[in-house]
């Protein structure tokens, strides 16, 4: 039985498909502002690489349920795999198709995009599947996450959408600034996502900084990273922006910043559900991002 409508999209993880198809769109506008106009031939562009994309990130969370059934069974039971509203192996199809699908759709546009999704896909690879399965190592687990979304995707989407507009590819301070944030940022997620999940991961050797240095220091060091991140790319942003982009991105870090310790100081470390609430609020702030910081760059 084909799965439900519902169960496939439980199966796509829905927060990290709209940090996919936020970043798409913030590097878009970004790159439209560098090459001065939105045109037909850039949007078509934007939606063709959203396909792509969107096809490799549900073949990595995908590709990562399949072999992490027994622990999501503990961590995420509701998972569709692990809940068994999908087969093993209707998702191991799903995987491939879609892996498929990501890596053609890319080949036939241009060279940085074919690399952005080839390389998303070979880390995604490397990450849940032996013999490397480096989600084992805390060290490698958060290297592959903030390699993929805050380097390969950024610079990779920048150089695609320049070539496709016939530009040649320079990398300009806005998208070097904006790829620090989600680099610096994407390492928190990283980090934080495994605080709920200390149970699964301690049964199966997953070895993941929160189960090495404790919840509650992983917790403070993930929102300290957090605050840290945003001073320091208003900072250098500052370098290299006009007056009304400067204090437009200052009043809006301000107010995500003052949201932040507000959600953070309501937080009971304890209550696995409430850390796991507060994780998805960091995703949404990571979708926030994308849409507002390139605005800056149009001011």
């Amino acid at each position: 039985m084909p799965p439900t409508l519902q169960a496939f999209w439980k199966f796509t993880r829905p927060h990290t498909i709209y940090g996919t198809a936020a970043s798409l769109i913030g590097i878009f506008v970004i790159a439209s502002a560098h090459l001065g106009a939105v045109t037909p031939e850039g949007l078509a562009a934007l939606l063709v690489a959203q396909v792509s994309c969107l096809c490799a990130n549900v073949y990595i969370v995908g590709l990562n349920q399949l072999t992490d059934v027994e622990i999501d069974r503990i961590n995420k039971p509701y998972l569709p795999i692990a809940s068994g509203e999908i087969s093993p192996r209707t998702g191991a199809v799903l995987v491939g198709a879609l892996g498929v699908a990501a890596l053609g759709i890319a080949l036939l546009q241009n060279p940085y995009l074919f690399a952005t999704v080839a390389a998303s896909v070979l880390i995604g690879t490397a990450y849940s599947l032996p013999p490397l399965r480096l989600k084992r190592f805390a060290l490698f687990a958060s290297l592959c996450i903030f390699t993929v979304r805050g380097l390969i995707v950024n610079l990779g989407l920048w150089g695609y959408f320049l070539e496709q507009a016939g530009q040649p590819v320079r990398f300009d301070p806005a998208i070097l600034c904006l790829s620090l944030f989600v680099t610096l940022f994407t390492f928190v997620i990283a980090i934080f996502k495994d605080i709920p999940d200390m149970e699964g991961d301690r049964r199966f050797a997953i070895t993941t900084f929160s189960l090495r240095l404790g919840r509650r220091f992983v917790f403070d060091l993930s929102c300290w990273l957090l605050v840290a991140t945003y001073l320091l790319v208003s900072a250098l942003s500052a370098l290299f922006r006009p007056p009304a982009g400067v204090a437009f991105l200052f009043a809006f870090h301000a107010a995500v910043l003052a949201v932040f310790f507000y959600r953070r100081g309501r937080v009971e470390l304890k209550d696995n559900v409430e850390v796991t609430n507060f994780y998805q609020f960091i995703w949404k702030l990571y979708y926030v991002e994308y849409l507002v910081y390139p605005l800056t760059w149009w001011l």
